[in-house]
């Protein structure tokens, strides 16, 4: 892998999912090698929807606290702000290549940050969208 690496909210909150089984090793270990190699980036919408998803959604939630924690951590990941232009990015690529709006601010994030992959279970495996390959660690 090359440059920084985008993860998406699937890929982070299955780490975090203690019923997610194999889908939790693999998830689990692509961020732990994303920590050491310092390639990894999210955005803050990520942090958003993992907090809301780990404390609120899953069968054994992450306690409140802890998953503060997580996302106080995984702040550091955030290497671009989501501005009003991203936001104009993510609805033309939302036109352009079909995929849902908040599929499509993932993307534009991932690009804004410079990001050459984005590890996401949502989207097409092997597609390049605006020079950003989707990776689904979990196959």
């Amino acid at each position: 892998m090359s440059g920084v690496a985008f993860v998406d909210s699937n890929i982070l909150i299955y780490a975090y999912d203690r019923d997610a089984g194999p889908r939790r090793d693999r998830a689990r270990n692509l961020c732990e090698k994303l920590w050491q190699e310092r390639s990894g980036c999210l955005s803050v919408q990520v942090l958003q929807e993992f907090y809301v998803t780990v404390t609120r959604k899953l069968r054994a939630p992450v306690a409140r606290a802890q998953a503060r924690e997580l996302v106080r951590a995984y702040s550091s990941w955030v290497i671009s702000p989501t501005t009003p232009d991203t936001v104009i990015r993510a609805t033309e690529l939302s036109e352009a290549v079909e995929i849902g709006f908040w599929d499509a601010l993932i993307v534009a994030a991932a690009g804004q940050s410079g990001a050459d992959t984005l590890y996401s279970e949502d989207l097409n495996d092997g597609q390049v969208i605006a020079g950003v390959r989707v990776v689904n660690p979990l196959r």
